[in-house]
């Protein structure tokens, strides 16, 4: 029987988490837009590059930390901001803070999170990411941006490549829904995964507690993504409201689903300290740019004035590693750490995150470099360029 002891890498613990969630919450983690071509290019990518690695260097002490934001982090890579984590495991988002507190990481906290900001920074010591969801509702954005700040988030990152739900086909036939809607085929799928039901069903209310107070979807209204980005998020949001929304936080600002050189510009006009670039784990739209392909044009264009972050598709520490040679100043990940959290809660993030720190270590003394501040393009190189 498959446990977490048998768990060596970012595929074993997918294929736990596969195992005891039931399909429709399995396939919400691991799915994404039309015919997932983005999300497997999202992977891919990072085998288009080549590491080419120096000797002789004396290697035996490794510094992996990076700063960003104005905060050190003992690893360049953190927790990026996910909804619905206790739909995954009943310990959630309260894992999640405790296992990057332990790796003296970030952690992101989604404005659908399932454990409010309050109670995370309560239990939580290192720096703290909220990602910032645009509503029609102002009276919502207002409450949002205060709650973070009272809670002294250390960093706001507007998502700006959810204007629209994009069409994730895998959640249209598993009949996914926040909170699961009782019928008889979820009756028998959580039938199939006696462990999780009765952990969800004795657990605490789920509920997505920054909501509550404005929005039906916030209790007990059964809704899709999809449905909460296309319906209840404003279309209309532009450059002008993401200006206001920076000025408005006062503090470290980002924006989240950057793609372009262009917009990558623009955001250092409104005030913004890093730019994450992501495609939303290709959650959205199908077609598009896999991060790691678009990260060397945006350094170029503007890694000199404000912080890049590549977000998405990192599996293994190599992939860490050509992301910060080609001038990433972290990375990020979501379903790096939302299998380990299903298939073991704390726990599995724990022991995610320590092979990832295994692999960047061990990855590092043979690229023969002590610091990630060594890493550049000259270890670089392109597969068609050989």
């Amino acid at each position: 029987m498959m446990n977490l002891s048998n768990c060596h890498n970012f595929r074993d613990f997918k294929e736990l988490a596969k195992r005891k969630l039931p399909s429709p919450i399995f396939n919400y983690i691991d799915g994404a837009a039309d015919d997932e071509v983005t999300y497997s290019r999202n992977t891919s990518a990072y085998n288009e590059i080549d590491l080419v690695p120096n000797v002789l260097r004396g290697v035996e002490q490794v510094d992996l930390s990076t700063e960003i934001f104005g905060k050190k982090l003992a690893l360049p890579i953190y927790c990026a901001p996910t909804a619905v984590q206790r739909l995954f495991h009943y310990e959630g988002e309260r894992a999640v803070a405790k296992a990057a507190s332990k790796f003296e990481t970030m952690f992101g906290v989604s404005s659908l999170s399932t454990v409010s900001v309050e109670e995370i920074a309560k239990i939580s010591s290192s720096p703290k990411m909220f990602q910032f969801y645009f509503h029609k509702d102002r009276g919502l954005n207002d409450e949002l941006l205060d709650r973070a700040k009272r809670a002294k988030f250390d960093v706001l990152a507007l998502t700006v490549d959810t204007i629209t739900g994009g069409n994730r086909e895998r959640d249209l036939r598993t009949g996914f829904t926040i909170p699961p809607k009782l019928t008889l085929q979820s009756m028998i799928e959580f039938g199939i995964k006696p462990a999780w039901f009765f952990n969800h069903i004795t657990a605490s209310k789920f509920e997505l507690p920054h909501l509550q107070n404005y929005v039906k979807e916030g209790t007990n209204t059964v809704t899709s993504i999809g449905q909460y980005f296309s319906t209840m998020l404003d279309q209309n949001m532009d450059w002008k409201d993401a200006e206001k929304l920076s000025q408005k936080w006062g503090g470290h600002f980002a924006l989240k689903g950057v793609m372009s050189v262009e917009d990558a510009k623009k955001a250092i006009d409104i005030g913004c300290s890093a730019v994450i670039i992501s495609n939303h784990g290709g959650r959205q739209l199908d077609g598009s740019r896999a991060p790691f392909d678009q990260l060397a044009e945006i350094v170029d264009a503007v890694g000199d004035k404000i912080d890049v972050v590549c977000e998405g598709g990192i599996q293994r520490g190599t992939h860490i590693l050509k992301a910060l040679s080609l001038g990433a100043k972290a990375c990020s990940g979501g379903r790096m750490y939302l299998y380990a959290l299903a298939a073991a809660g704390q726990a599995g993030i724990e022991k995610a995150l320590s092979l990832i720190k295994l692999e960047l270590e061990r990855d590092m003394k043979l690229m023969g470099c002590t610091h990630i501040n060594q890493l550049s393009r000259a270890n670089l190189r392109l597969r068609s360029s050989r």
